[in-house]
């Protein structure tokens, strides 16, 4: 996909892959990257160069209820039947034993991390479709595949991003529109700081591998640009998808040695 001209949405851009990923694609010749945000008021300006990005403008998008989506939507007017791709990376994250956990936050990270995805997505496909070229890129996880305990409201959120693009895959199949979806690793960030917080009650994550999010955002645009349909994560994380498609006891064996129903500590 050429990226030259094109108008480009990244959701929960304030931070962490969001925000690698626009200050990446300000390199591109885009024509506008859009940096969605619930508080546009805490952006800081992305550098631009000659040869990159005409415009990165920050938006408000809200992607916490139903409203807020729709609103989000209203407030970017004819912008939203330009948007050329669209990068549905904000996401929340919560975890613990499911008896324990918070189920205020687990409603509401199934409706950033799923429910607004396929809503958001639902709302660009238009003007996509009208120009018959556009790209859905959907931010999933390791956790879509290797079902960890300690996880399973996030795995499954995350398990249904992957569901949802590829079911929307091939239905866009023929029509200049892609879907693809993102394996994410682990990734330098807060959230990958607070994952490790909810999850090291119960789980040793001293082995976890991080990558730093440019990285990661510069493997997601090249992807893009490349027209993939999926981008796998590198390291453990690759191993630990690869095993999570084998037979259960290899990922039975490997979360018994890391996993306690006693806290950790």
């Amino acid at each position: 996909m050429n990226l030259a001209g094109a108008s480009v949405l990244v959701t929960g851009a304030n931070r962490g892959i969001g925000r690698a990923l626009v200050t990446r694609l300000a390199a591109e010749p885009a024509r506008l990257v859009l940096a969605g945000m619930r508080s546009v008021e805490k952006f800081e300006p992305v550098a631009l160069s000659p040869e990159g990005a005409a415009e990165v403008r920050p938006v408000q998008i809200d992607l916490s209820s139903r409203e807020s989506v729709d609103a989000s939507c209203e407030r970017l007017g004819q912008e939203l039947e330009r948007i050329d791709v669209l990068f549905n990376n904000a996401g929340l994250v919560t975890g613990g034993l499911l008896e324990e956990q918070d189920m205020e936050q687990v409603y509401a990270m199934f409706q950033v991390n799923l429910v607004a995805v396929a809503h958001l997505t639902q709302r660009v496909l238009p003007g996509m479709l009208a120009r018959r070229y556009g790209a859905i890129v959907n931010n999933a996880s390791i956790s879509a595949y290797a079902y960890f305990p300690a996880a399973s409201t996030y795995a499954a959120s995350k398990a249904g991003v992957v569901a949802l693009t590829e079911a929307l895959r091939r239905e866009l199949r023929g029509t200049g529109v892609r879907a693809m979806h993102l394996v994410t690793p682990g990734v330098t960030t807060d959230m990958l700081q607070r994952t490790e917080d909810i999850y090291g009650r119960h789980l040793d994550t001293s082995g976890w591998e991080q990558i730093p999010p440019e990285q990661w955002a510069d493997q997601a645009v090249e992807a893009v640009k490349a027209g993939r349909r999926v981008v796998n994560p590198p390291g453990k994380s690759r191993l630990a998808m690869l095993a999570a498609r084998g037979p259960a006891w290899l990922l039975d064996q490997t979360t018994a040695r890391v996993f306690s129903r006693s806290p950790r500590g």
